[in-house]
């Protein structure tokens, strides 16, 4: 697709009518003409850690496993994991690129990977996606809901501060929040 938007971010502006999405950073993972598929990756499912995860689907862990936050990806297939990572480990058939230095998968062996040590540098995990048919993106961007800039490999990985990385990113335009009218109308 020529203005495919995989590996941007969208960033939900103070016009966001979904509350779902209110102040979320999306980042964009899969887009052509019939759809759109992204993960939220600044919202943690409620009390659930990497490792309780692990533990939940039964895969046993050789090392101690980080406890970093389970992202909440977004409402569609909420049972369903994704894991975003860096390109130095793939499942051939099973890895998406998403953009320089970024894959993501979607089964359990990148799972079982990261329990054994055998693992990307870097990843985090999501439960569910956000999803779009055909041409609902692009309305909802000319109707001011979304801001869009280039993705960020850092900002995908850093969960010490979740709720920061919406003002973070709204701060990659030169703007802070309140700058951002919440009945901008059509750009």
């Amino acid at each position: 697709m020529r203005n495919s938007l995989v590996g941007r971010f969208l960033i939900a502006t103070p016009s966001m009518a979904d509350r779902r999405f209110k102040r979320s950073v999306i980042l964009v993972c899969d887009h052509d003409e019939t759809h759109a598929m992204g993960i939220v990756i600044n919202r943690a499912m409620p009390r659930l850690m990497l490792p309780d995860l692990l533990d939940q689907l039964g895969i046993d862990c050789a090392i101690r496993v980080p406890a970093i936050p389970v992202l909440d990806g977004g409402p569609c297939q909420r049972d369903r994991g994704f894991v975003l990572h860096t390109d130095d480990w793939s499942s051939d058939e099973t890895t998406s690129p998403i953009m320089g230095g970024l894959r993501m998968t979607a089964t359990r062996d990148v799972l079982q990977a990261i329990a054994q040590g055998v693992k990307p540098s870097r990843a985090t995990l999501a439960l569910g996606y956000s999803g779009w048919d055909a041409g609902q993106l692009e309305a909802e961007i000319m109707d001011n809901a979304w801001l869009v800039t280039e993705g960020d490999i850092d900002a995908v990985f850093a969960t010490a501060n979740l709720d920061d990385k919406w003002e973070d990113a709204i701060s990659r335009f030169g703007l802070e929040p309140w700058q951002i009218s919440q009945n901008a109308g059509r750009a």
